[in-house]
């Protein structure tokens, strides 16, 4: 029998309606419309598609969005300069700097310079600092997005066990983080592990929850997986495969996967997140929530 496939697309659409509704709560009670600037650096395609998603998302959801782009030339001190007045802004409630950075740029330097409180992919040491203490100002989208997976889904968290595989700071930290919390979404036994886990098919076995951020083209497969477990895929691979067309010539056309082994895993697994469709939309859905609590934190308004 086939997973549950949980389809990260239409909750992201529920989600989004309730914040619509709370943006406009917001407006009426406050008169301030909250806005996320969002900064560009370079031409790259990915992150020209990322940008002009997250755009729409604002556009629909009630949110001002502020784009900024800059040449691929820019320097470090430069974004510096541009970062600094976002943060002096009391316009802008939130601010991304969309990465990949380009290679001569300092991205460490440039996320440090973020002002906490508007810091809405929670990178800032302060802000990994709190999630870390359960007393969070902002989560980082895409764990969080996955939380919500979980709780709206039904799928208890409390004492089950739950292994992340992947070490970054983006998903698979923060993720672990978020699953040992206390309440709801959290309570389980994590183990991180990665691709120099020593036996890691063995580790993933015993998960009663699988994550799989690591970045790596259908990396989880079949024989990795628990009967019955859920399986989250965080992953985003383009590859290129060979399929035979309606003529019966073959051609090479360019797939989107995940970093799970979807069509095999999905016979063994209870539920599972496709890609696309799954934990993507979930991403900035959530970005949009933490700039909506920006502006209530920044204009003295509780959640």
């Amino acid at each position: 029998m086939s997973a549950k496939i949980l389809d990260g697309k239409a909750l992201a659409e529920t989600i989004r309606a309730e914040i619509k509704e709370d943006v406009a709560k917001f407006i009426a009670e406050t008169g301030v419309q909250p806005t996320l600037a969002v900064v560009l650096v370079g031409e790259d395609p990915a992150s020209q598609v990322y940008v002009r998603n997250k755009e729409l998302a604002c556009e629909k959801a009630g949110l001002r969005s502020v784009l900024r782009r800059l040449p691929a030339s820019t320097t470090t001190e430069e974004l510096e300069t541009l970062v600094a007045q976002l943060n002096g802004d009391p316009n802008v409630h939130g601010v991304l700097v969309q990465l990949p950075l380009p290679k001569h740029i300092d991205e460490k330097r440039i996320l440090d310079l973020i002002s906490p409180e508007k810091d809405v992919d929670a990178f800032h040491p302060e802000n990994v600092g709190l999630i870390s203490q359960g007393r969070p100002r902002f989560l980082p989208c895409t764990p969080y997005g996955i939380q919500q997976l979980l709780v709206r889904y039904g799928i208890e968290t409390t004492g089950k066990r739950a292994v992340v595989v992947g070490r970054s700071d983006i998903v698979g930290k923060p993720m672990g983080m978020l699953l040992l919390q206390k309440g709801l979404g959290g309570d389980a036994t994590v183990t991180l592990c990665h691709s120099r886990s020593v036996n890691l098919p063995e580790i993933t076995k015993e998960a009663d929850i699988l994550v799989a951020a690591i970045g790596k083209a259908e990396f989880i497969t079949a024989d990795m997986v628990k009967p019955g477990a859920v399986v989250i895929d965080v992953g985003m691979n383009r590859v290129q495969r060979t399929i035979v067309d309606e003529n019966g010539e073959e051609k090479v056309v360019s797939k989107l996967v995940g970093d799970v082994d979807f069509q095999s895993v999905k016979e063994v697994a209870g539920a599972i997140t496709p890609v696309p469709g799954g934990v993507g939309p979930l991403t900035v859905t959530m970005l949009l929530l933490n700039a909506l609590n920006g502006a209530r934190r920044q204009v003295g308004q509780k959640k």
